[in-house]
This record gives C-alpha cells, structure tokens and sequence, in this order.
C-alpha cells in the first residue's frame, strides 16, 4: 500500500517540480492528483480534505526562498505536511504492561501484517 502511494505521489510531485511558476492551475492539477492518491490508498476522506486545504493554504501566496524553484517548494510544503499527518517520531513501545501486553496490528489484506508482526516479535526474542 505505501509503495503504491510512494510511487504515485512521487510521479504527481515530480511533475510540478520542473515548473518554472507556481500558478493555481498547477497547484490545482497537482493537488488533485495527490488526492486521488491518497484516496486510492484508503486514507480517510476526512483526513484528506484537511490534507489538500492545508497544503493549498501554505502553497499559495507562499514566498519562494532564492535558493529553490516553485516546484521545489511546492515539494517541500507538502513533504513537511506529510511529516505533520503521519508524526513527525516513531513512538516506542511500552511493554511494562501487565503480561501478556496486547499489540494490535491493523492493514488492508497483503499490506504486510503478519510479515511486521513476525519481525517484531524476534526483535523482542533477541532482546
């Protein structure tokens, strides 16, 4: 699943990156096309409405700093707005539960649940 999301957001940045000014058309295009990624991805369509606004308020009117192009810029609202979304640190895992400590794991059929739960489990054998 994050492959496929990986891959098609990559494929829609990539394309505004090379742009040489940010208009609404562009911003619109591109925006709609991250949409329908995240959507094909079983985001939230709550979570992705807030996702496009926010990225809509911070890329329009937005100054471009001398160093990097529009599309550059662009990129980089929406990888901070990504980092905001998902947690910017990866929790630890608090096992001073009483035994036996419960973890839920939770995907779509093929995204790598019993996969992710067999490596967690030897990383907490080899400790």
């Amino acid at each position: 699943m994050f492959d496929q999301l990986t891959e098609r957001l990559s494929e829609t940045l990539r394309r505004v990156a090379g742009k040489a000014t940010l208009s609404d058309d562009n911003i619109q295009e591109t925006l709609r096309e991250v949409r329908q990624a995240l959507l094909e991805a079983d985001v939230a369509l709550p979570v992705v409405k807030d996702f496009i606004d926010q990225v809509r308020a911070r890329a329009i009117g937005q100054e471009v700093m001398k160093s990097l192009s529009p599309g550059q810029a662009f990129l980089k609202i929406v990888h901070e707005q990504l980092v905001s979304a998902m947690g910017e640190a990866n929790e630890g895992l608090d096992l001073a539960a009483q035994a036996p400590a419960v973890i839920l794991m939770a995907g779509l059929q093929g995204s790598g649940k019993t996969t992710s739960a067999a490596k967690l489990a030897r990383m907490l054998k080899d400790k």
